[in-house]
């Protein structure tokens, strides 16, 4: 590592905005506190005077470091420490002043990724999202129940990660940062040997000399470095090696990568085991305690001694009973007291009110009867410990049984995020393209550019391109597509795919969280915790839910309890040993118990987090559950046609001289225009070109530069060949530059045309010289998709750019009924907009450039052929392999998740809806039967677990569209 000067280790990092004419002192001392700047316009700023007012008032303030305003422009530049003092506040002082802020403009938004701990239902999330958004500087906050998972956009300026931390945790929950800011392009190294500040200032200044280097914080205690970098400039090693270098004579430093020391799946793992040892803790109480009261009171003589009197009428086996019952109320059970107090406290109620209310309300009943029986010689009464501690059980068993399943929901991602190798074999080559050495380090050091040996039968670790080497890789991990993929110099090839025979030599691309692989996994991770339309039912439902239940119970006791007390109904429905007001009781407590807000809360996103991270496993990328709910709405579904129904290769099949001049004539003028040309049209020109000259025995490589080239959108393009005027596109542009078209070049034209070739037209100085028939060929399973998706009650209708007649021959060659042709890009979209004008839903399948505009304004827009680009902003869907089947894929999955939805709630709502009645005794008058507290608390918990069974379901899907037809490995177009 070279510095250029000691005078360079000072130099500041950060240079001034252009947006500025002034100078913001540097702070001296930021080691202890983060100090950060705002900018904002004063109005009433008439000279230096006004200027200097603002700067003496504004240093006054507490927690103000520096201040600098322009008299010019009235614009402020405000150095300050946002844990002595806020934005807001500094406004207000400059108004108060009498100097108003004529714009308090909008600074830059982070985002932050959180953890949560603790979420049982709903209202937990809503909760979560109520207490974030009450945050000063908090614009948006998203908390995802199934990924147990919190997304917040926040103004820096007004607030930081621990602020947002220290709310979530106020209101009963755990939090821990996963990201923060823009952590794509930035590093965090563990560093050895640092004892000092002025091991810091040496290391700090060092990396900020680095070129490509914008920013380094420093933690002492954690002997933490992050460093922001610009990935095209330098990388994590280049880093690493840095601060290695900075040490000399008795002074050695040294990094490493950061690891953080939790990860999910460790999370997921302890969650689990704590749920398993608190239910098997408490079956150790709980099963004494049923025996105790339901087995062996019903084995005599074996049971007659738990009816040995201790003092009156106080028996051994109350006495055991309420012994055994109470660790698991009050110690097993702390969780629903703790949850209840911090769900009362933000104003809401939860599962955990519901339990703690129906526990408490056994067990203090229960000391009741233990206080009488003590104090009385007469009293008889049945206490109900054995449902408190059996009803703690069962959910506890539930809980237990619903973590696992939910554990299993991000299967899916979780394969997809180990597919990356960890380590790679690094290659330094000589100048000569010779490997000079061979090292295998982690796949986290890898930088752009970087030579990589990938040996057969190992992952390919980042995206990139092959310099050497034949192979065949097989991508069917990311992109679904199962015929492995031949693979040679200049080949592109993706993180996490494998390499199956030979050895290739691949120069790195995209590294980090640019590879295709973590672009799907963010992409996966934000639809997960994006929230459904249809989740609204639940979110309203999950309001009043808690209270309506409580008011139940409540009403459900005092109805018997009223009923019972006027003789409404026989005493010998009343159980032996049970008065009528512990049957009131009991029927209260079930109702209680048998309610679960929980699974309403899970039917839709655990669904949704199953059906996203399945679809990513086949190639169909969904962007969250909006995108999933709307597809299954789509009744038309309309194609662009080059590179969505064909190819998107398009070949010349012809060319045909006119007016006399010959083919090379005419050839190599087209080939002079079309030669800056990106369209592949144009392309397909030029390769025929030089195929016409290989074939002829001419070598030119040089063709004559063009002057005045102009591209006419839709139609072609023009410009100057030598002294000669040319134009190269379709009638469109003939007829625009008035050249007129014969009836020899309208008879080739329309032959073609109902070939469904497109003509492209040469005019060299008014007149017509040539044309070329191209031809892009009809993918394979284009006419299979277009009938099953009529199978499916879908129409298919085509939007192009092409001519009328070769795109009717496409659409009759498919099967598509409805062709709109000579459509520029904004023109599909006014086409969509009109078929939206009809009623319908619709789908635009497109490349996701070109289309764009119509992606965009469809109801599920689908990029097809993304290749490594997936992170397409107009598409709702991402298609990753350039295959029409998954356009049925990406409609029939997201049918069959929102009928997995529908059935969700079928189970949550059925529970609750006829688990509630029969808890409350409407069967008892008519049939003896009634449901016990404890196993109403069963019955609750099996709720949840049903829920989420079901949408597991939902991993077993298998597209209705196979490969049964042949395909070619080049038509992928991730190839």
């Amino acid at each position: 590592m070279e510095v250029n000067g000691k005078d360079d280790l000072n130099a500041p990092l950060l240079k001034s905005s252009d947006d500025f004419v002034v100078d913001i002192p540097q702070p001296t001392n930021n080691k202890e506190r983060k100090i950060r700047t705002v900018k904002f316009k004063i109005g009433e700023i008439k000279c230096a005077s006004c200027s200097t007012t603002v700067e003496s008032l504004l240093q006054k303030l507490d927690g103000i470091e520096n201040a600098v305003v322009s008299p010019l422009q009235g614009l402020a530049a405000i150095n300050y420490i946002p844990e002595l003092i806020k934005v807001k506040k500094i406004k207000e002082a400059i108004e108060e002043a009498g100097f108003p802020v004529d714009e308090f403009p909008e600074q830059d938004i982070l985002v932050c990724r959180l953890r949560i701990k603790g979420m049982a239902c709903t209202s937990c999330s809503e909760s979560i999202e109520r207490a974030l958004q009450m945050i000063d500087g908090v614009k948006t906050a998203v908390v995802g129940l199934a990924l147990e998972e919190a997304k917040v956009h926040f103004d820096p300026n007004l607030t930081d990660t621990d602020c947002i931390i220290e709310a979530i945790e106020d209101a009963g929950f755990g939090a821990e940062l996963i990201s923060s800011e823009n952590d794509a392009n930035k590093v965090h190294l563990t560093v050895e040997g640092v004892n000092s500040p002025e091991d810091l200032t040496i290391i700090r200044s060092l990396l900020e000399s680095v070129v490509g280097v914008t920013h380094v914080e420093m933690n002492l205690e954690e002997n933490k470095i992050t460093v922001a970098y610009d990935p095209d400039l330098t990388g994590p090693r280049s880093l690493i090696n840095c601060i290695k270098e900075a040490g000399n004579g008795s002074k050695s430093y040294n990094a490493s990568l950061f690891v953080a020391p939790i990860r999910r799946e460790a999370e997921q793992q302890q969650e689990i085991r704590i749920y398993r040892d608190q239910f098997f803790l408490s079956c150790i109480f709980s099963v004494p305690v049923f025996v105790f009261s339901m087995l062996l009171p019903m084995l005599p003589p074996y049971g007659n001694w738990l009816d040995y009197k201790i003092h009156n009428m106080l028996t051994i086996g109350i006495l055991l009973r309420w012994i055994l019952c109470t660790p698991v109320q009050f110690i097993i059970g702390r969780r629903f007291y703790v949850g209840s107090y911090y769900a009362l406290r933000r104003k809401s109620a939860n599962m955990d009110v519901l339990v703690a209310l129906g526990t408490n309300a056994a067990y203090f009943y229960s000391m009741y009867i233990v206080i009488k029986a003590l104090t009385s010689d007469k009293f008889e009464g049945q206490d109900f410990f054995e449902t408190s501690a059996m009803l703690i059980s069962f959910i506890l068993l539930g809980k237990y049984l619903e973590v696992l399943a939910k554990g299993k929901t991000s299967d899916a991602l979780s394969k997809l995020t180990d597919l990356a190798p960890d380590t790679a074999h690094l290659l330094t080559l000589d100048n000569d393209g010779n490997v000079v050495s061979e090292e295998e380090i982690s796949t986290q050091l890898l930088q752009k550019n970087d030579i990589i040996r990938i040996v057969p039968g190992a992952k390919v670790p980042v995206d990139g391109i092959v310099i050497d080497g034949q192979s065949h890789v097989n991508e069917s991990m990311i992109t679904g597509e199962a015929i492995p993929i031949a693979k040679g110099p200049g080949d592109k090839v993706i993180g996490g795919t494998m390499n199956e025979n030979g050895c290739l030599l691949v120069k790195a691309t995209h590294v980090g969280s640019e590879t295709a692989l973590s672009q799907i996994v963010q992409l996966v991770e934000a639809a997960q915790l994006a929230r459904a339309p249809v989740q609204k039912l639940a979110d309203k439902i999950s309001r009043f839910f808690v209270p309506t239940v409580v008011a139940a119970a409540f009403l459900t006791w005092l109805g018997w309890f009223i009923t019972g007390q006027a003789g409404v109904y026989p005493d010998y429905w009343i159980p032996e040993a049970t008065n009528k007001f512990e049957l009131a009781l009991q029927f209260g407590i079930s109702v209680l118990v048998v309610a679960c807000p929980c699974a309403l809360g899970l039917a839709t996103p655990t669904a949704v987090m199953v059906a996203t991270g399945k679809g990513a496993s086949q190639g169909v990328l969904i962007k969250g559950g909006n995108a999933l709910e709307k597809a299954h709405k789509v009744k038309t579904v309309v194609f662009d046609k080059t590179g969505t129904l064909t190819v998107g290769k398009p070949e010349v099949v012809s060319a045909m001289p006119f007016s006399g001049y010959s083919m090379e004539e005419f050839c190599d003028l087209a080939t002079a225009a079309e030669v800056n040309s990106e369209h592949p049209m144009a392309k397909a020109v030029v390769e025929h070109a030089k195929r016409y000259h290989q074939k002829i025995g001419s070598h030119t490589k040089h063709f004559t530069e063009v002057k005045d080239f102009e591209v006419h959108t839709g139609a072609g393009v023009s410009g100057k060949v030598g002294d000669a005027t040319v134009l190269v596109g379709n009638k469109r542009l003939m007829r625009a530059c008035k050249v007129p078209i014969g009836r020899e070049v309208d008879d080739y034209i329309s032959k073609n045309e109902q070939l469904a070739r497109t003509c492209v037209l040469v005019a060299i100085d008014g007149k017509v010289a040539g044309a070329f028939a191209v031809t892009d060929p009809v993918k394979p399973e284009a006419k299979l998709v277009i009938s099953y998706l009529r199978s499916m009650s879908i129409s298919s209708v085509m939007v192009t750019g092409d001519n009328l007649a070769t795109a009717t021959a496409i659409a009759n060659e498919v099967g598509i009924d409805k062709v709109f042709a000579e459509t520029d890009p904004l023109g599909k979209a006014d086409k969509i907009k009109e078929l939206q004008m009809k009623g319908m839903a619709v789908a635009m399948v497109g490349d996701g450039i070109n289309d764009s505009p119509a992606l965009a304004a469809a109801d599920v827009g689908m990029a097809i052929g993304a290749g490594t680009d997936v992170a397409i902003e107009a598409a709702d869907i991402v298609l990753i392999k350039s295959n029409l089947e998954d356009v049925v894929t990406a409609i029939d999955l997201s049918r069959k998740t929102m009928s997995r939805i529908r059935l969700n709630y079928v189970w949550a709502l059925g529970y609750n809806i006829l688990g509630m009645p029969i808890a409350a005794g409407i069967l008892f008058p008519f049939t003896g039967i009634r449901l016990p507290p404890w196993l109403a608390g069963a019955c609750m918990a099996a709720s949840s677990i049903s829920v989420v069974c079901s949408s597991l379901l939902l991993q077993s899907y298998k597209k209705p569209l196979h490969a049964g037809m042949p395909k070619e490995p080049c038509l992928s177009l991730l190839g």
